[in-house]
């Protein structure tokens, strides 16, 4: 499964657990209130989870472009070192969507 899924069905689940701690709240149900809120706090566990995979996954492409940008400079390789700058700021701006 994706990590966008997660993050999704992380974000479902929290909406799920807000109505129903609501419903138990309204009605005077500890129970489903307890339920609702468990099932809020795992909807966020996963959503946090996802995003923290995309940030890993962000901050290895920053890394890879960045020494592909050092490298092609060295060897005097624009093209090289375009992709490098592409892909170091792709990373940058994983991260940044997922914090």
């Amino acid at each position: 499964m994706s990590n966008e899924t997660n993050k999704g069905e992380g974000i479902a689940q929290q909406i799920g657990g807000k109505i129903k701690q609501t419903v138990g709240k309204v009605v005077g149900n500890e129970q489903l209130e307890a339920e609702g809120k468990a099932k809020d706090l795992e909807g966020k566990a996963r959503e946090e989870a996802a995003k923290a995979a995309e940030r890993a996954k962000g901050k290895t492409e920053e890394t890879v472009g960045a020494i592909k940008n050092r490298v092609g400079a060295v060897i005097d390789n624009e093209q090289m070192q375009a992709e490098g700058k592409a892909k170091e700021l792709k990373g940058e701006a994983r991260q940044a969507a997922n914090k």
